[in-house]
């Protein structure tokens, strides 16, 4: 008699660039605790709406993966991590504004590298008041750009802490 497997829900394997992260993990799970976190720098930008003080935060697609993130990238020589942060939001959505100094909260994830190497990155998020909406920008066409309440931006992107830092987005007082 052959056994029936019950029914439930279908396991689901990753595919696509998750499954190649998680395979490269599962090789060389040390790379995860080896103390070797690469920094990034990202902008949290954000606008107030017109008709009220509610904001909007701005959030971009990922050239590869297309998922939602906010601006972000490796620091820049010779400028501070909020100049970077700055200089992410201007290429990747055309956004130039005031820059809060200090950073208001940061996130972990993994990065695969043009190599196809995963590291675990640690990014500082600074906050940044668009001021300024640029139509032309170096990332132009490269990603979809997206300005939505933070509780929107929080159900779009993956990183679990980045979500936190959206959800509970209050804008600071630039000095």
């Amino acid at each position: 008699m052959k056994s029936k497997k019950k029914a439930g829900k279908p396991q689901v394997k990753p595919s696509g660039p998750a499954q190649s992260l998680l395979h490269q993990l599962a090789k060389r799970p040390e790379t995860l605790f080896s103390g070797s976190f690469r920094q990034q720098t990202a902008a949290l930008c954000f606008r107030y709406k017109r008709e009220n003080a509610e904001i909007e935060v701005l959030i971009v697609t990922s050239r590869g993966s297309r998922n939602w993130i906010i601006p972000k990238g490796w620091p820049v020589k010779k400028k501070t991590l909020a100049e970077s942060a700055a200089i992410e939001a201007f290429e990747e959505a055309g956004v130039r504004g005031k820059v809060l100094e200090r950073a208001i909260g940061r996130y972990t994830y993994l990065k695969e590298l043009d190599s196809g190497e995963v590291v675990p990155c640690i990014v500082d998020v600074f906050q940044i008041e668009a001021e300024i909406l640029h139509d032309r920008f170096k990332e132009l066409g490269q990603r979809v750009i997206a300005w939505v309440s933070p509780v929107e931006a929080a159900r779009r992107v993956r990183e679990i802490e980045l979500k936190s830092l959206l959800i509970d987005f209050k804008p600071r007082v630039v000095a």
